[in-house]
This record gives C-alpha cells, sequence and structure tokens, in this order.
C-alpha cells in the first residue's frame, strides 16, 4: 500500500526551506507545495509534506532542532517596551466587538492599540508553460495589488467607524495604529508579538454553534497553544463592550504551580476593576482532596491579594465542560480565566488544551494566561 503525504507544517518559503533542508539530513524525504513560481522568495503558506510513516520521526526532529527554540531566546533577550494591546481583526461583526472591548481596555490601562489584518497572497499551480510566463507575471501581480487595495478599504472602513464612535464619545480617545500582514494569520499574529510584544491580544471569536466552520476561531485556538501574550477571545455575542462592566470572573486552577505564575499575570490584567472572583477546579474526578486543595488555593491567594474579593466552588463530577457551562451560568460568570502552556507538537496534535476545547464550547469570553 502507497504511503501518503501529510502537511506536517505551513510556512513562508524561507522557512520551508530551512525545515526541509533540516529533515532531508535526517533521511525523511520532503515534498514542499503551493510556492510561487515566479517569485518564490515572497511565497507564503508554504505546505511542507513528508510520508505519513515519517511523520514521528519528523515530530521528535522539529522537537529537538535549536532552530524553532531561537524565537524563545529572542523573547528573553527583549527589553521592556511600551504598553500595546494587539486586535488581530477579519472585518466581520465579531471583530468590531473586539476592536471596542480592546479599545476601551487600553484605555483603562494607559496603552495604545495596533489593529492588526493579516491577507492572503494568490497562489498559482506549479505548471507553467514558459510561453505565458510574462503574461502570467502582469496577471499576478495586478490580482496581487487588487487584494491589498481591497484590505486597505476594508481597514480604512473600519478606522473610519472607530473614529466616529470616538468623536461621539461612544469609545474613548486612544493612540491607536494599524497594521496589514502578508501570510497566515495566526504566523503572521505570533511574529508580530515576538516583534512588538504586546501586553495582551484581543480577538473576536463566533459564537459557538457557528465554530466548526470558523476560521478565525481556529486561528484563535492556534494563538492560545503557541505564544506566550495573554489572550482575551470574545464571541461575538457577549452583551458588553467594556470590562468595567463585567462583575464575576471564573478562574480556572488545576492545583499546581503554574497557576500560581498565570494568577499574578490575571491579577495585573484586571488590576483597574473592581470584580469578584471564583475560583473552580479543572478536575471533575472524584476525589474528596478537590475541596480541600481549592480552599488552600482561595487562602493563598487572599494572603496574596487582601483586597481581592476571591470565592471558590468546587465543580460536580461528570463531563467537564458541562459542568463548567452549569458553573458559569448559577454563578453569572461573565469571563473564565485560565493558564495553559507550551507543550510539544505531538501533545498539541492529539490531546487539544482545556483552553482550545473550551474556546469552541462556550459563548463566555476567555482570558488565556501562559504559565
Amino acid at each position: 500500500m502507497e504511503d501518503k503525504l501529510v502537511t506536517l507544517a505551513i510556512h513562508t518559503f524561507e522557512k520551508a526551506q530551512i525545515l526541509k533542508t533540516i529533515l532531508e539530513t535526517e533521511g525523511i524525504e520532503v515534498y514542499i507545495h503551493n510556492v510561487n513560481q515566479i517569485q518564490p522568495v515572497v511565497s507564503a503558506g508554504v505546505r511542507v509534506r513528508i510520508k505519513e510513516s515519517d511523520l514521528p520521526h519528523a515530530l521528535r526532529i522539529i522537537e529537538d532542532s535549536k532552530w524553532f527554540n531561537e524565537d524563545a531566546e529572542q523573547e528573553e533577550k527583549a527589553g521592556p517596551q511600551e504598553k500595546k494591546i494587539l486586535i488581530p481583526i477579519d472585518f466581520s461583526d465579531y471583530s468590531i466587538k473586539a476592536c471596542e472591548l480592546g479599545i476601551n481596555y487600553a484605555h483603562k490601562v494607559g496603552a495604545e492599540v495596533m489593529i492588526m489584518h493579516a491577507y492572503f497572497s494568490p497562489y498559482f499551480p506549479s505548471a507553467i508553460p514558459m510561453g505565458d510566463t510574462l503574461a502570467y507575471q502582469v496577471n499576478e501581480e495586478e490580482t496581487a495589488q487588487n487584494i491589498l487595495k481591497r484590505v486597505q478599504i476594508d481597514m480604512e472602513n473600519i478606522c473610519t467607524l472607530i473614529n466616529r464612535k470616538i468623536q461621539s464619545g461612544e469609545l474613548p480617545k486612544v493612540k491607536y495604529n494599524y497594521v496589514l500582514r502578508e501570510g497566515l494569520p495566526e504566523e503572521e499574529i505570533i511574529a508580530y508579538c515576538k516583534e512588538c510584544h504586546p501586553s495582551l491580544i484581543v480577538m473576536g471569536t463566533r459564537g459557538k454553534s457557528q465554530k466548526d466552520m470558523d476560521l478565525i476561531g481556529s486561528v484563535t485556538g492556534e494563538v492560545i497553544e503557541v505564544n506566550k501574550v495573554p489572550v482575551l477571545a470574545i464571541p461575538e455575542n457577549v452583551p458588553f463592550e467594556d470590562l468595567s462592566e463585567v462583575e464575576n470572573i471564573a478562574f480556572a486552577t488545576s492545583f499546581n504551580q503554574r497557576d500560581l505564575v498565570a494568577f499574578d499575570e490575571f491579577m495585573e490584567i484586571i488590576k483597574p476593576y473592581n470584580v469578584h472572583i471564583h475560583l473552580f477546579n479543572i478536575s471533575t474526578s472524584k476525589d474528596e482532596w478537590n475541596e480541600i486543595r481549592l480552599t488552600g488555593v482561595n487562602e493563598y491567594f487572599k494572603r496574596q491579594y487582601p483586597e481581592a474579593h476571591i470565592t471558590h466552588t468546587v465543580l460536580a463530577d461528570g463531563d467537564l465542560l458541562l459542568a463548567i457551562e452549569k458553573f458559569v451560568r448559577d454563578e453569572h460568570i461573565d469571563v473564565i480565566a485560565l493558564s495553559t502552556y507550551r507543550r510539544n507538537i505531538l501533545a498539541r496534535m492529539f490531546n487539544p488544551s482545556i483552553a482550545r476545547k473550551m474556546l469552541f464550547h462556550t459563548d463566555t469570553p476567555l482570558l488565556v494566561m501562559h504559565a
């Protein structure tokens, strides 16, 4: 039986070539697809494909490769910068909701706002008759220019709407700008964060009933999994446009050291607001120690933050997501906060984090910190 090809990664042309070289030196046959034949160096969305039987070996190589750890080392070297809020958008109604909430938050914490949109360039088949090359290149350039013009118009329309809301007093006056990036949204968002170090990302998502086919939802999920910057995911049907309207925030704990670090970051984010913090346990297995451990975590956080209003609830046994849904409904939770952490590629592929699962299951905003 023939060994089928699977997509290992999607990168820019340059990164795809580096990955191809690394894998081929280890004896793995690699194919790259979706390359712009006229100007390959400007290609984005290049698929790196390998035989399915080579997948476990390739994943181990990627995990061990220093090339994939360079970004983390560069982030460590970066010094403090001016506070920024990043709002990636796709010009949808839920993107506008994210802009409103992000701008209100930026005003509260004295931050600048950067609105970002990543767009795709056209991709063409690899087989091009030599005689058609010139006409093909002209058509390609015209198409790319048309896409950029359309994107610029859409972004200007968003800015006009924001300016109108600021002038009418619907939104506070904040310093904001926008950036357009060519490439895959999740890659460009992560790359921008490494360059400019925003303190928070605010992203809009559809409601849970529509997320199965939602591109920006999957982008948000990938950013949550990979990025180090806290992400506030805002479903389109959220009834508020400002975190000052939030009364109850739930913080999930799995009783480990990472949660203590994440809680400090969480408190820094919500510092300008007076909210009731509800601690709850992520595990719903029958464990008599859950109440004891959650009480201990509660007391620890109260000692660290004596001014905060903190209580705790032990979730009922059974399906975790359903238990969280009931808890959110019963306690009138406005936002759910939880921590996630970097896991290896294999774990992300076959065991999505609770944060990603909840993103596609709930209509409640999620605030996700990396710990």
